[in-house]
């Protein structure tokens, strides 16, 4: 059985939903975090970066979120969540999913460490302006990219729809100002599958754990 390593709301939540799409059994496996945001313990020796997410499938230990749905999108292809390798499509799926980890996320990413995450002392304030700024030059690129499809890649949903959905999600909890609408109504559209609610509820049962 597969085994997620993971912890709630984190990038780990990409694939507890992308797993609850595929409708396979799983096994989620808490990982405890320490005081410095990284996990301790036991999971180093699963990931010795003490971050999560992690996935396990039989000998087979796969870290990073992106990698993690690829490859089970390309390990259950009859679920269509990862275009064909070779694909026209898989190469517009690649080139969204890494717009996201190096475009829309990013941004984020920086607000966060320089607002609560960074000791207090490595802070610099005055880059969550151009962090701003940035995330809404990256929410333009997107706009243009979906046009109006329902989904990033046209009408199938894919993999790259759940990294691009669960960081607007992150936005959306940051309070970061979405005001382009082809993006705000895909943005309700992706995040209210079954799949991701069903992965939410899943997390859920975990807070009291955490």
């Amino acid at each position: 059985m597969l085994k997620l390593f993971s912890y709630p709301k984190t990038r780990g939540t990409r694939v507890t939903w992308m797993l609850e799409e595929l409708g396979e059994e799983y096994e989620f496996s808490l990982v405890p975090f320490g005081k410095n945001g990284f996990a301790s313990g036991e999971f180093l020796k699963i990931n010795p970066g003490g971050k999560v997410p992690a996935l396990q499938d039989g000998e087979l230990i796969l870290t990073e979120s992106a990698a993690i749905l690829t490859y089970l999108g390309d390990k259950f292809p009859d679920k269509k969540l990862v275009p064909p390798a070779g694909s026209a499509d898989r190469g517009r799926h690649d080139q969204w999913c890494y717009f996201v980890l190096t475009e829309l996320e990013q941004p984020l990413w920086t607000k966060g460490k320089h607002r609560f995450i960074l000791p207090k002392d490595k802070r610099v304030p005055a880059v969550i302006e151009t962090a701003t700024w940035e995330f809404e030059k990256a929410l333009n690129a997107l706009s243009e990219g979906l046009g109006g499809n329902e989904f990033i890649l046209g009408s199938a949903f894919t993999a790259a729809d759940i990294l691009i959905g669960h960081t607007l999600s992150w936005a959306a909890q940051a309070k970061q100002t979405i005001d382009i609408q082809n993006v705000k109504d895909y943005a309700d559209r992706v995040l209210g599958r079954e799949a991701c609610k069903k992965a939410s509820a899943r997390e859920a049962g975990f807070k009291d754990k955490a």
